[in-house]
């Protein structure tokens, strides 16, 4: 396999993982959308692709009118994703089950592994710490400070995507008077 073809099959496999994200991103707002119109129930596969394309296209649009986009994905990753995904879950798991009645009645045992219910809080506690401090924290400090470094390169609406800023024209030397 030469560099070129590894390349390639790189590249492919990135854009071929963009198009299955982008499905799962937009596949809850495309069933809101059928819903609205009336759409849900049609059986024709070509119509519902049609149908979609209205919540296509203006993605699409934002897409390419913000040259930093993915910067702004990535902070929505490291901002919300991480309070939905990992806080608030780990959090309600610890509130839930402070009581010793909440933990003798829950439906589900402890795992095998677990001992006892002091090391699940141990665990929940370095969990909720280490999401905040490294995904809360750092993540959204990182991809905060992306996103102001893109805007004050490039502006808020680039003409030209990740271009290298245009240096100014050297200033004329003053003449020298003797």
């Amino acid at each position: 396999m030469t560099t070129y073809t590894a390349w390639y099959m790189t590249i492919a496999s990135i854009i071929h993982g963009q198009f299955i994200t982008f499905g799962f991103a937009c596949t809850p707002l495309y069933f809101v959308w059928e819903k609205f119109i009336g759409m849900h129930d049609t059986r024709n596969i070509y119509l519902r692709a049609l149908v979609r394309m209205a919540v296509v296209i203006p993605i699409w649009f934002l897409a390419i009118i913000f040259p930093f986009f993915a910067p702004i994905n990535s902070a929505v990753g490291a901002l919300l994703v991480s309070f939905t995904v990992y806080i608030i879950p780990t959090l309600a798991h610890m509130l839930i089950y402070i009581k010793g009645s909440t933990r003798q009645n829950a439906a589900e045992k402890l795992p095998f592994f677990i001992p006892s219910w002091t090391v699940m809080y141990i665990f929940n506690a370095f969990v909720l710490v280490w999401v905040l401090v490294v995904g809360f924290g750092f993540g959204g400090y990182a991809s905060t400070t992306n996103i102001m470094k893109q805007i004050n390169t490039f502006g808020l609406f680039a003409k030209c995507y990740q271009c290298k800023p245009s240096t100014p024209p050297p200033l004329p030397t003053p003449p020298h008077e003797h």
